[in-house]
């Protein structure tokens, strides 16, 4: 009985366990019932993948596959004729549209066009008419941008516009306007790709989010370096896009800024040479005009070590509209800031560069019109002695721009205001111009000015004229004294009593 037990028992719990039994057949037996359960359990996981891969493929996106697993494409895939969004259904356009990305990351040598054979060139208008495709499909298709598309299309950006810039042609900054102009022969390419990654960063569908990882501060730089472009209209698509970047990346705003000072610091230190100084300043010139009051420690430091030094470079008359332009958002957003940066401007002002002493002139009038009372009273001493120095210039441009200051009515009114202290400054400038400069309109600019203070202040001015011709007088004395001294000294010599008379 207990063996006929045992046999029922042992034959009950031999199937489900798989392992109960003896031998080397319940060995066998427990195998074969575990590689059925696993066969079974695989069968169950690849039914289940494989609805999982159905339901993915339901989405057009997800039929493609990754981006590691394609092999690159030749110029012989892109002469291979490719179907029209227009001629493909709905449900297809996704693959299409990630296809013909790939395609358009096919590059070329464009540094030797005029050997380019019969199919390259036919490849290089191919890849062109695609690229025009990719454009018009993004402005019109909507809610196209998931995460394997996004991927697709940074990397075909990256393959098209991040390279090696060829050999500068100029070696020093011009002004764009003097200089021959200097074309990127990828062109034609650069910018479709351009004009399509704009509108793919502008667009309302895409997620910030899922674009972080791609839109990062690597990427930053590379657009960064970019700007060192000799093409002028490269620089405008790059200067657009960063600006699109930073309003919709708030991650990166801090970074950006951060990028664009180390820039202006190599620019002012090292180089002097960068063709896109003034797109970045253009760039920082909204950033500033954005920021919010009281400003930051961080920003204030930024003026002082990077905006002011720029205006000792050589080629200032480049960028010096941007420049000045964003120091005068400073002032007027900060009008506390106007003594730093006069003080800064007045350290570093030119002595023998006219031009650039006229753009200085210029720069200071903007300034002093955004400058309130209090502050023009800390800096009007050493401001004036500037410009006392500009009135009294032999170059008459020089001469006539500082005395145009008086025409500017609210910096006229601070003058009256400060009358007494201002006018013993200039005066002898003033009076030195009215009595013998060889140009024509500086003496008549001159002799208005002096008009103004008679009608303000007479007696102030008849003082100031006292004092001025009493201390040429002295002048004079202690001149024709050194001339008698010198000539006694020439006597004693030659009569051998090298003395120096008392």
């Amino acid at each position: 009985m207990i063996n006929k037990f045992l046999k029922i028992s042992g034959g009950k719990n031999k199937k489900p366990n798989g392992s109960v039994g003896s031998g080397s057949g319940g060995e066998r037996g427990g195998s074969t019932s575990v590689s059925k359960s696993s066969s079974a359990q695989e069968g169950k996981f690849r039914n289940t993948e494989g609805k999982s891969q159905s339901t993915k493929k339901s989405a057009p996106v997800s039929k493609e596959p990754k981006s590691s697993a394609v092999a690159a494409y030749t110029i012989k895939d892109l002469l291979r004729p490719s179907p029209t969004f227009q001629q493909t259904p709905q449900n297809g356009r996704v693959r299409l549209f990630i296809e013909k990305l790939r395609l358009c990351s096919v590059l070329f040598d464009w540094h030797n066009t005029e050997n380019h054979s019969e199919r390259e060139s036919k490849a290089i208008e191919t890849k062109r008419q695609l690229l025009l495709e990719l454009v018009d499909f993004i402005g019109k298709s909507k809610a196209v941008f998931s995460e394997s598309v996004v991927t697709e299309v940074m990397k075909m950006v990256k393959t098209n516009l991040f390279r090696t810039l060829p050999p500068k042609v100029h070696k020093q900054m011009v002004d764009p306007e003097e200089e021959e102009p200097v074309f990127e022969p990828a062109w034609p390419h650069l910018q479709i790709v351009y004009e399509f990654f704009l509108r793919f960063i502008v667009s309302g569908d895409l997620d910030v989010r899922m674009m972080r990882k791609h839109i990062n501060a690597s990427f930053v730089n590379g657009l960064l370096e970019l700007l060192d472009s000799e093409d002028r209209r490269e620089r405008d698509y790059l200067k657009t896009i960063l600006h699109r970047i930073y309003a919709k990346f708030m991650m990166l705003r801090a970074w950006i800024r951060k990028s664009i000072s180390l820039t202006f610091y190599k620019f002012i230190y090292e180089t002097e040479h960068h063709n896109g100084v003034a797109e970045l300043l253009e760039i920082l010139g909204s950033i500033i005009s954005g920021f919010a009051l009281p400003l930051k420690a961080e920003h204030k430091k930024f003026l002082k070590t990077v905006l002011i030094p720029m205006h000792k470079v050589k080629p200032l008359q480049v960028f010096h509209q941007q420049l000045s332009y964003c120091v005068t958002q400073f002032v007027d957003k900060d009008h506390t800031l106007a003594p730093t940066v006069i003080n800064g401007l007045l350290k570093i002002w030119p002595a023998v560069n006219s031009s650039k002493e006229l753009l200085f002139l210029n720069e200071l009038e903007e300034l002093l019109e955004l400058t309130q009372p209090e502050e023009f009273e800390v800096i009007l001493k050493p401001l004036f002695r500037q410009i006392s120095l500009s009135i009294g210039s032999p170059h008459f441009q020089i001469a006539e721009r500082a005395l145009f200051v008086w025409h500017n009515d609210y910096i006229s009114s601070l003058i009256a205001d400060y009358r007494s202290e201002v006018l013993p400054i200039i005066f002898p400038a003033l009076h030195v111009n009215s009595q013998n400069h060889w140009n024509q309109t500086v003496s008549t600019l001159t002799l208005n000015v002096l008009k103004i203070f008679m009608d303000l202040d007479s007696d102030l001015v008849e003082k100031c004229s006292k004092a001025h011709e009493e201390k040429a007088e002295g002048e004079a004395k202690r001149k024709e004294n050194r001339i008698t001294r010198w000539e006694q000294i020439e006597e004693n010599v030659e009569k051998g009593h090298p003395k120096n008379p008392e």
